[in-house]
This record gives structure tokens, C-alpha cells and sequence, in this order.
């Protein structure tokens, strides 16, 4: 579909579920009606962030400039960011809304795994002041990054549907972060070898009914067929594709906040997007996660 019929459809469907969520019942309880409304303003990050521009006043800028025509009431950058940020509630409602069609065909299977996102130049790490007691030093193998900042815990379903995400300091184990996400785990999860669990953590697992599957290190025997084993590693791939559509597209592992509560804002909407377009692509016949073949130029 052209952009304009992208744009479109974004807008329609967020207007329709958000009047379906509050029904009669007014969002805000006094004061006036901002000129631009909700609708307008979700649509306009979930399209601004799938276009791949991240922050508040590229969004802007870019509809300001070339969708005046479809938004003509976009008030300055500062009263459309402070509307969007407020909306933060709202967006966590919609995006689980989304999930509960793209769940319809859903499996009992979820596939977990980390991502570094580095709060500042690691040369900088020793004077930087943002995000203070959240954040430290740690690791990433798949990289060979040593970084300082944050580790995103991310959780999808074999068709790549993001169903729920963590953020954790840099240093904090995967297998404890996976504990944080275990309740949206129906029965079986895959994961990298960072998630090779202890004999405690596999107890902990087992008492609430909880299968955790991973490849083991060379040094470890492994009993299962290796038929089984490739097709579990091949099921585990979809996260790769995931994360690097988050990390490329949406530019989720650049932290471009100062506290936990706007980069919390700036991940929900990165999520919403990718949902939505997930949502879109499977209305259109788009097989597994082509987002490029959403838009034709």
C-alpha cells in the first residue's frame, strides 16, 4: 500500500479500538479537549517510528512538514510531545488490545532474548550521571561489546509477536530477568545459551509448570534427538529478526532519555509500532515479518 493508505490505516484502527476501550467515558475528566486529538497524536509516533525516526522532534518535523494536509491542527513540538508522553497508559492498552487478535492463532511456545542498550559512550561511563543506580557495566557475547546501560529482556511468539519486555541494569543474569517475564509463558520457552539454567532455577520452573529449552555448551552432553535440537534453533531464530528490526527500524537499543519513566514511554511506543504494523501485515496476506513490503514508494 502507498504511505497515505498506510497512514490511513493506522489512524482508523487506533480511532476505532480506542473508542471501543473508554466507550462514552471521557479520557480526561476536566479541562479542554486538546486541538490535535489522541488518535491523531498514537498515529503519528506509530508511523514516525516504523519511517525509523525515533525521537519527538524528528516525528514533528517530518509530519509538520508533509502531512499537514491529513493532521492540520499539529500544535508546537512541546504540546505534542507532553500530549504524548501523558498518553503512555493509553498506548500499553492499545498494544495489548492488538495482542489479543495476533494471539487468536497463538502457540503455548515463547522465545526470549537480551539486547545491550548503552546509556552513553563507554568512554563516558565513569562521569555520566544518567540513569544512576539503574544502570552498570556489563556484557554482550553475540556483539563482543562491553558496554554501560541498561539490557532489554525481550519475549516473542513463534511469529514474532512481541509479547511482553523487561528492562534490567547491564550486570543483572538473563536466567534471573527471565523469572521477571515467566508469567506470560504458558508452557514451553526457547532461549539462547545465557539461559542455560541452574538446578535451582529448574526446580523454581518446575513448581510452576514451566519448560525452559536451550543449546548447551560443547562441554555438555546432550540427550535430545539433534532433529529436535535444529529445529529448535531454528524456531529460536524469529527473535533475531525481532530484534534487529527493533535495533535497524525502530532504533530501540539508542537511549535518548534521561530517566526511567520517558525511556519506559519511548519503549512502549517502539512496541506499539511494531505490533501494529505486525497487525497490518497480517491483514494484508504478508507472510512472517516483511515490514519492508508494507509500503511501496
Amino acid at each position: 500500500m502507498l504511505l497515505i493508505d498506510f497512514i490511513i490505516t493506522v489512524f482508523c484502527k487506533i480511532d476505532d479500538m480506542l473508542k471501543n476501550i473508554f466507550k462514552n467515558n471521557r479520557l480526561r475528566q476536566r479541562g479542554p479537549q486538546p486541538k490535535l486529538s489522541d488518535s491523531e497524536v498514537i498515529t503519528i509516533e506509530i508511523v514516525g517510528e516504523f519511517l525509523g525516526k525515533d525521537c519527538d522532534k524528528d516525528i514533528h518535523s517530518y509530519f509538520k512538514t508533509h502531512w499537514s494536509n491529513l493532521f492540520p491542527r499539529i500544535p508546537e513540538r512541546s504540546v505534542f510531545a507532553r500530549q504524548s508522553a501523558n498518553l503512555w497508559a493509553v498506548k500499553q492498552k492499545l498494544r495489548q488490545q492488538f495482542l489479543k487478535t495476533l494471539f487468536s492463532e497463538n502457540t503455548g511456545l515463547r522465545i526470549i532474548d537480551g539486547l545491550p542498550m548503552p546509556v552513553c559512550n563507554f568512554r563516558r561511563a565513569y562521569f555520566s550521571k544518567n540513569f544512576k543506580g539503574a544502570a552498570a557495566y556489563g556484557y554482550c557475547a553475540s556483539k563482543n561489546l562491553t558496554y554501560y546501560g541498561l539490557k532489554g529482556h525481550l519475549l516473542v511468539d513463534p511469529y514474532g509477536v512481541i509479547v511482553d519486555m523487561t528492562m534490567t541494569a547491564a550486570n543483572v543474569d538473563e536466567r534471573e530477568a527471565f523469572f521477571d517475564l515467566a508469567h506470560q509463558v504458558p508452557c514451553k520457552a526457547l532461549g539462547d545459551k545465557g539461559y542455560i539454567l541452574r538446578k535451582t532455577h529448574k526446580q523454581d520452573l518446575q513448581r510452576i509448570g514451566i519448560e525452559l529449552e536451550t543449546p548447551l555448551r560443547d562441554n555438555m552432553q546432550d540427550t535430545r534427538p539433534p532433529k529436535y535440537v535444529r529445529l529448535l534453533n531454528k524456531t529460536r531464530r524469529i527473535i533475531e529478526t525481532v530484534i534487529g528490526q527493533l535495533t535497524d527500524r525502530l532504533n530501540i537499543e539508542k537511549i535518548r532519555a534521561r530517566d526511567l519513566w520517558h525511556l519506559t514511554n519511548r519503549i512502549g511506543r517502539k512496541l506499539l509500532s511494531h505490533t501494529v504494523a505486525h497487525f497490518i501485515a497480517r491483514a494484508q496476506g504478508i507472510i512472517g515479518l516483511r515490514f519492508d513490503d508494507l509500503i511501496t514508494i
